[in-house]
């Protein structure tokens, strides 16, 4: 760390800058905190950041929220780490309750349609870009590609559940990891400081989920809570991943329709901050048409804060309380296996999402087929294809791999195009 660290004063107003500025996904996210935090103000060196990052890709959760609690820690300690981690999120946050409130009143307007049909093309695109990205950097050999193909498989055309194939990946690189696992030197246990912090993060972060199911046991809200509450502490390969288990809650609950799920991704691409703050969208619209019609506006509320809280929370306790530990047990040989071929699982799962997203939005009828109650399997009527939907899918891929536009003009083409569309009677 540099010799002259900032003040807090200082680095809120970074903190805050960040947030304000943070569009473009994980990748623009930790570009933007390098380049404010070592490259700008030297805050860190280039070494600790590397290391910083490579820890937070371990853990669950948004890894770039997560970065930028561990900076805020590294200068001024929890109080440091607390207001890195919050001021990361709430700009975006607030502007994905304000986005979800517009939703649910104007969503359905006509001049809604085109724009959220070229954000969802954009979707598409961004998801297949993602796809690639993170595929070259998991699957690194035979076992690795296997478990891609079997977790995009499993989730296509079975009814096995995202936590399973997660799982089940996990054991897989438990049990073929190669070198001793055995602890050749004594580790330090945790300290009773970092003890305390923990039961207090944890605390923290499930008190809104136990004080749900107290008040109102078995509803919206309380299954959102632990839905929300459980992906956090699993959600290995980023939003895109995440969004498979959460799609599949969210219809199996009645909370959202496939649409309206690329309807919310669309959204939080135009946002700043983490893109799993589309989980805010599906809390505030999930409660909110779930809702009673005089309860509708303070349930989604209260459902988009229960998905911010239970998603973000758990990426402090990481931070402050297990952060040395869960570091020194991931260098070992199983865990560090086990983690590799969850992210390779991870790619499958995204590589499933796109395919979903794919058929949702270029094809407007379909069935469901299944087979033994464990076969399913969408199959889109053909001759319900949305060409108008195709053109601006090509449009956008030919955008984001043969163009370096900046995410927010790119998608502000699409919505261009597709209000050209409108005009012309071609949607």
């Amino acid at each position: 760390m540099t010799a002259n660290p900032p003040s807090l004063g200082e680095a809120l107003r970074v903190w805050l800058k960040i947030g304000l500025l943070g569009f473009g996904g994980p990748a623009g996210q930790i570009a933007l905190l390098h380049r404010e935090v070592v490259e700008t103000r030297d805050w860190v060196d280039d070494d600790e950041f590397a290391r910083a990052l490579s820890f937070c890709m371990l853990l669950p959760g948004p890894e770039a929220q997560q970065l930028a609690t561990w900076l805020g820690w590294r200068l001024h300690g929890i109080r440091g780490g607390l207001a890195a981690g919050l001021l990361f999120v709430l700009p975006g946050l607030a502007v994905m309750l304000g986005l979800s409130a517009l939703y649910v009143v104007h969503g359905h307007s006509d001049w809604a349609a085109p724009v959220l049909l070229g954000l969802k093309a954009a979707v598409v695109a961004l998801v297949l870009q993602a796809l690639l990205k993170i595929g070259k950097r998991a699957i690194k050999d035979r076992l690795a590609a296997i478990v891609c193909g079997a977790a995009f498989a499993l989730l296509a055309f079975t009814v096995v559940p995202f936590p399973l194939v997660v799982l089940g990946a996990g054991v897989l690189g438990w049990a073929t990891a190669k070198g001793d696992d055995g602890a050749s030197a004594i580790e330090p246990a945790p300290s009773k400081g970092q003890g305390r912090t923990a039961l207090v993060c944890l605390a923290l972060w499930l008190a809104p989920i136990a004080l749900a199911w107290l008040v109102a046991p078995g509803s919206t809200l309380a299954w959102m809570g632990l839905s929300f509450g459980g992906l956090a502490a699993i959600s290995f390969g980023g939003a895109y991943a995440a969004l498979a288990y959460i799609g599949q809650a969210a219809s199996a609950f009645g909370w959202l329709s496939a649409t309206q799920m690329l309807d919310g991704l669309g959204l939080a691409e135009t946002t700043p901050g983490p893109l799993i703050l589309v989980f805010v969208f599906v809390g505030f619209v999930g409660a909110f048409q779930t809702a009673a019609p005089e309860w509708a506006w303070v349930l989604g509320l209260l459902g988009g804060l229960m998905a911010a809280w239970t998603t973000f929370a758990p990426s402090f306790l990481w931070i402050f309380a297990g952060g040395p530990l869960f570091e020194r047990w991931g260098r070992r040989p199983r865990p560090s296996r086990a983690l590799a071929l969850i992210s390779a699982a991870s790619v499958g799962v995204i590589g499933q999402l796109a395919l979903w997203f794919a058929i949702h939005l270029l094809f407007r009828g379909g069935q469901t087929l299944e087979v033994a109650e464990l076969i399913r399997v969408l199959l889109p009527d053909l001759a319900s294809l949305n060409y108008g939907a195709l053109g601006l899918t090509v449009l956008a891929l030919m955008l984001v791999f043969a163009t370096r536009l900046p995410m927010l003009l790119m998608i502000a083409v699409l919505i261009g195009a597709s209000l050209l569309l409108k005009v012309f009677g071609l949607t």
